[in-house]
């Protein structure tokens, strides 16, 4: 079995990491990632936004997501790192596109031996009444809005990858 296969099959959302920081060979690593994931006309209409995990602004979105915020838990799980990728609004593939480029970068932190959670609780905050403040503290360009983020780092604890159920899920014709 190929090194991306073995990644695919051990990738599980991590929710438990050691105040280790990433190195920046590591950070390197991950955005080259998302930046070779493929865009529709290779439109490259992504941006990555790269947080330190106590970053205030990660607190204040935790604020604004109100009840969907975990109340003995921050939604990033205490990761030393963030990448928040925005896109442009009104490109109709730009949510594709950026589901494409965050599952590189999750599958890029497997490689490496990292853990990774995908972050999509973060779309009520960023389309809220603070998505201006927010748009602009995270220096998103003009006419782009959040998309997904994912939280990186070194793994307090692994995590079983999902089960599933390929007699329920998968129909071949």
């Amino acid at each position: 079995m190929s090194e991306t296969l073995k990644s695919i099959e051990r990738r599980s959302s991590t929710r438990s990491y050691t105040a280790e920081k990433l190195t920046p060979e590591e950070l390197d690593t991950l955005l080259t990632a998302g930046l070779q994931a493929p865009t529709a006309t290779n439109r490259q209409e992504l941006r990555f936004t790269v947080l330190p995990g106590d970053a205030p602004i990660l607190f204040d979105i935790q604020e604004a997501m109100g009840g969907r915020a975990r109340p003995t838990m921050n939604f990033w799980y205490d990761a030393p790192t963030v990448i928040v990728i925005s896109g442009e609004r009104d490109f109709r593939w730009t949510a594709v596109d950026a589901g494409i480029a965050v599952e590189n970068i999750a599958l890029a932190a497997e490689s490496l031996g990292l853990g990774s959670v995908i972050l999509g609780c973060l779309k009520a905050a960023m389309d809220g009444d603070a998505t201006g403040n927010f748009a602009g503290t995270l220096r998103f360009p003009e006419g782009y809005g959040f998309q997904i983020a994912v939280a990186v780092g070194h793994k307090a604890a692994d995590k079983e990858p999902h089960t599933y159920d390929r007699t329920k899920q998968v129909t071949v014709l």
